[in-house]
């Protein structure tokens, strides 16, 4: 975690009972998006913020608008929201108010939490003794306000967290919905990662005369993380990463796959070898994605095996390893991968697999980074091979049958 180093979270003349919740957990200097965000949110402007996940942006909107509640800027009634946060996942959506909980533990606000998956009855009862704040995921927060459970008609303050991923799963329709249904008089905050043009238009339409604030893309991984690539092809990759995970060092080790299917095959076949193992991805449902995070959380699993978009976001302490069985094709997103472990200032080890038609995934990973991977076993292929279409695991092979036509047998006609 980046830290700035003279400026501490009392210099920004937080309410006692704020700076008191900071304290005991630990947080003395704000971090550089923290740093630039909070002081504007304070004045009650809007910001624009564009920094990636891991930076700390949860404490730079929620803290600026925990002191507009404990100075009374935001007037906490009993039937309705004054504020209202989305994120992309239940998993965020809960990390959220856990952290907006914390913070304003001394506030006496009311948090609810509005996501899918769970029962919906429980969270209208909730909504109905009153909810200062609302985090929340888009479909669910727009179920709740076509049924008028949900008002937001005098909400004061508005976030919308990792808008570009919101974007690539698909929710910027219910967005638009909840969007128009705020009132024009507010405070907004949208952080992205990144800014594609449908988010900068979004921005444009949500956010009035926002302070832009940006943190610099990550281009070099934390010192602390401990990179090395095996050279291995198909099965080797498999007996590899079985080996790996039988060491007991990797205590809890998250593995990353390019696909949804081969999150599944690999966990499945973890599973099989004696090594408790969850898949984590998006087609899963909601309760069963927070089963498996909750999982390994505890210790209960050792390995989740997770695509990209599932995991990111995900904030567990203690992750030892990440092993990249699968490149990304992407070189930033091997920078977030591996930024799952040395959380915190700890230190974590980053294992990538690299087969020859993922040779040139490599040379863009090493070329952003600016870190030569070591090598940990076998040799770096001379140049890279064609990428092959997947062999389908015998037990998920389809024949096709050619239908038989139905006989129809003549009646005979009775004379």
């Amino acid at each position: 975690m980046f830290v700035v180093t003279d400026l501490t979270f009392e210099n920004f003349g937080f309410a006692s009972a704020i700076v008191g919740a900071l304290r005991a957990a630990g947080f003395v200097k704000p971090t550089p998006i923290q740093a630039q965000a909070i002081p504007h949110g304070l004045q009650g402007k809007d910001v624009l913020g564009i920094a990636q996940t891991g930076t700390g942006k949860t404490a730079a909107f929620s803290l600026p608008m925990l002191q507009a509640f404990a100075t009374e800027k935001l007037h906490s009634r009993r039937f309705s929201t004054r504020a209202l946060v989305l994120a992309p996942t239940r998993e965020l959506a809960v990390q959220i108010e856990q952290e907006i909980k914390k913070f304003g533990a001394g506030l006496g606000l009311r948090t609810v939490l509005i996501v899918g998956g769970v029962s919906r009855f429980g969270q209208v009862q909730r909504m109905m003794r009153g909810a200062d704040i609302v985090v929340g995921c888009p479909g669910r927060v727009v179920d709740l306000m076509n049924t008028r459970e949900l008002i937001i008609d005098q909400c004061q303050f508005f976030v919308l967290d990792e808008a570009d991923r919101m974007l690539d799963l698909g929710f910027m329709p219910d967005i638009r919905k909840v969007v128009a249904a705020l009132p024009g008089r507010r405070q907004s905050a949208l952080f992205s990662a990144t800014m594609p043009p449908e988010i900068a238009k979004l921005a444009n339409g949500l956010l009035r005369e926002p302070v832009r604030v940006e943190i610099e893309a990550v281009a070099s991984t934390p010192r602390k993380i401990e990179q090395s690539v095996y050279f291995a092809e198909g099965p080797e990759k498999r007996n590899l990463l079985i080996k790996l995970l039988h060491q007991p060092e990797f205590a809890r080790t998250i593995v990353f796959t390019r696909t949804k299917r081969g999150a599944d095959r690999v966990a499945m076949m973890l599973n099989n070898s004696k090594i408790p193992s969850a898949a984590l991805h998006g087609n899963l449902s909601q309760n069963q994605r927070q089963r498996a995070l909750d999982a390994f959380k505890a210790g209960e699993v050792r390995a989740l095996v997770a695509t990209d978009i599932a995991a990111r976001g995900i904030d567990v302490n203690a992750v030892s390893h990440v092993i990249n069985f699968e490149l990304p094709n992407e070189p930033e997103s091997y920078v977030h991968r591996i930024g799952r472990t040395a959380r915190n200032g700890a230190e974590g080890v980053a294992v990538a697999f690299c087969d020859a038609t993922e040779l040139p995934y490599l040379n863009q990973i090493e070329k952003l980074t600016g870190i030569k991977m070591a090598v940990a076993g076998g040799e770096r292929p001379r140049q890279a091979m064609p990428v092959k279409k997947p062999a389908r695991h015998p037990d998920m092979q389809v024949r096709k049958i050619k239908p038989k036509r139905p006989q129809y047998q003549e009646r005979r006609k009775v004379a």
